[in-house]
């Protein structure tokens, strides 16, 4: 079976992520806050704000929209009591997710995450249900053109790197989570800002979903992007590319 690996996965589901700017906005911007409220109000000086900015940036988030959700973190302007929730269940085909999410109302999320689950096959599990088929990693990924498979290799292993994925749609660098914020920096030195820089969930192995579940679960993975309360999915699927493309058009 022709795999659809997880890194165009990934790109899909971002790309059609990225059609839905006001989504987007509020995501980044309840990134942001928990970022300044965690920790120190200065990016420099708070590794996930400034990775939270630098994606803010790259949707061209006004400079004013970004300062405020500091300013409500920090306490300056309001206050914002959003909690960092993980969700685990199986969808249709058995594919393991794991759903993170940000909000202010764990019962409405928790609600919504069911129903959606619920709607598309799936069913929700514990906490812990399903991450062993992962390893949480640091992940930061960059276009074909920032640089060739051997110098993004090199410089990755230099930076202090676990892997790295090379593909004419990009390069995906990972690392241990304690070393994220080491190995970002010392990459954006050396090619510049990455297309995307964040602690994720890399499946163990991924599993092959069949044609009749293939469209369901795309709808599944979609209606939890699209919740405004849902920050990150992760899922240890793999599509045949001639279905992926079929479904994507």
């Amino acid at each position: 079976m022709a795999g659809h690996s997880q890194f165009k996965n990934i790109m899909h589901r971002k790309g059609r992520q990225d059609a839905k700017r006001g989504k987007i906005f509020t995501k980044l911007i309840r990134e942001i806050t928990i970022a300044a409220k965690n920790g120190l109000p200065e990016p420099d000086a708070n590794p996930r704000l400034r990775a939270a900015i630098a994606a803010a940036r790259d949707v061209n988030m006004p400079s004013d929209t970004i300062k405020r959700a500091i300013k409500r973190g920090s306490g300056e302007e309001g206050s914002e009591n959003y909690q960092e929730i993980r969700y685990e269940g199986f969808g249709p085909g058995g594919v393991a997710i794991i759903v993170e999410a940000l909000t202010d109302n764990r019962n409405r999320t928790a609600s919504e995450i069911r129903a959606a689950f619920t709607k598309y096959g799936g069913t929700l599990g514990e906490t812990n249900s399903v991450s062993f088929m992962f390893e949480h990693v640091g992940s930061i990924t960059y276009p074909a053109t920032a640089a060739s498979a051997d110098s993004m290799f090199e410089g990755a292993l230099e930076a202090g790197a676990t892997d790295v994925q090379s593909t004419t749609d990009g390069h995906e660098v990972t690392c241990s989570p304690d070393d994220f914020s080491a190995v970002r920096d010392a990459l954006e030195a050396k090619f510049g800002a990455a297309s995307t820089a964040r602690l994720d969930w890399k499946p163990l192995s991924t599993m092959p979903v069949a044609d009749k579940d293939a469209d369901t679960l795309l709808k599944l993975l979609d209606v939890l992007y699209d919740s405004d309360d849902v920050q990150r999915v992760a899922a240890n699927f793999e599509v045949a590319d001639s279905v992926m493309e079929r479904l994507s058009a």
